[in-house]
């Protein structure tokens, strides 16, 4: 069976981890968290970066920073994971879907502005597969409306837009380190703060709402409950696991992309299969590979015949439950729903091989030519 993703281990996890057992600090914001935080701000060059339990705490991290409420509305796609919307729908905030753009599936502009209404506070944008959105005309709308920017760069570290980091070029971004990322702990996540006046905030809604960490670096004599806040911290052993995951993280991404490039030269001209776009401005993490094809479910079958799992991705959240009693579609849903029944994900993970991706692609292959 070639599996559909496999957790990214390196082979220095457990000693670092052995490492992180000896010391006395086992809980956040120790040791292998600061390493972890000083590299990921010394590579993406951004103002602050906190280590998060998950993607989706950091998503609610930026709800409490950028204040949204009951009588706010925030605008983002449809077709994202649960976590991007549920954030908001904590706050009681109204969520308002927009339409994606078919090439790539990320939100598009014109959709954004269509949507914006007086109540209209934030969006959200999703970087799917690595790819960029338009992040220049995505800036351009919220500066002329005074709008908060969102990214949700869950699967996109180390993507960039024209030259910028993912996630550095809103005012917040939030990333995964779950273990289906190109980088993991098992269970993790950071938030980027893009800020400088929001950095102290965000410290302090970490540490559930106290100056502790201003206590630990002697700026104040005793740490208080100054905001709200919740224990939005990252275990030292996780961010031990982490540490030798970023020590490698060229390795991994090298290892990632030799694999999405074998698929995307042997799958380009296949008929009857759309494979990723990737916009000249956009340099991606290969974080995912998927093809596109009105016979997505036959060939999930095919493909599971021959032991490869290979699997489709999400559901418009408008057309959930949930979806319908906390948002609303907005505007016209040409793309969503029908790029989203098109998608197949095929395997790809650290360390997959030459000849996994060959059997994988000729297999594909003879599903279509058949």
């Amino acid at each position: 069976m070639i599996p559909f993703n496999k957790p990214c281990v390196i082979g220095k996890e457990a000693t670092a981890m052995k490492e992180a057992i000896e010391q006395t600090k086992l809980s956040g914001n120790g040791p292998f968290g600061k390493k972890c935080t000083d590299w990921l701000e010394a590579r993406l060059q951004c103002e602050k970066v906190i280590l998060t339990p998950s993607c989706t705490a950091a998503l609610e991290m930026t709800t409490l920073l950028t204040e949204v409420g009951e009588e706010d509305e925030v605008i983002m796609p449809s077709y994202t994971f649960v976590s991007t919307a549920n954030a908001f729908a904590l706050r009681g905030t109204a969520i308002r879907f927009v339409d994606i753009e078919p090439n790539t599936m990320n939100i598009s502009p014109d959709a954004i502005e269509a949507a914006i209404t007086k109540r209209t506070k934030a969006i959200v944008v999703v970087h799917y597969a690595g790819i960029s959105c338009d992040m220049d005309a995505i800036m351009d709308i919220a500066n002329r409306y005074g709008l908060w920017v969102i990214e949700d760069a869950a699967q996109a570290l180390f993507s960039t837009y024209k030259g910028r980091p993912l996630g550095t070029i809103g005012h917040f971004g939030a990333i995964s380190f779950h273990e289906t990322k190109n980088f993991t702990c098992g269970e993790g996540g950071a938030l980027i703060v893009n800020r400088p006046e929001a950095v102290e905030r965000a410290e302090i809604l970490q540490e559930k709402g106290t100056n502790r960490e201003q206590f630990f670096k002697g700026m104040v004599d005793k740490y208080t409950w100054r905001d709200v806040g919740s224990s939005y911290l990252l275990s030292d052993l996780n961010a031990a696991y982490l540490s030798v995951q970023l020590q490698h993280a060229d390795l991994i991404n090298k290892s990632r992309l030799r694999a999405w490039r074998q698929y995307y030269d042997a799958l380009t001209d296949l008929p009857e299969v759309e494979v990723p776009y990737v916009p000249s401005e956009c340099q991606h993490n290969s974080h995912m590979f998927y093809i596109k094809t009105n016979q997505q479910q036959e060939l999930i079958a095919y493909l599971k015949k021959h032991d490869i799992m290979a699997v489709t991705h999400y559901v418009p959240l408008h057309s959930s439950h949930a979806g319908k009693k906390f948002g609303k579609f907005i505007g016209e849903d040409q793309f969503t729903t029908t790029e989203s029944e098109k998608i197949v994900r095929l395997p790809l993970y650290f360390g997959i091989g030459e000849e996994a991706v060959d059997d994988v692609v000729t297999h594909t292959q003879a599903f279509f030519n058949t």
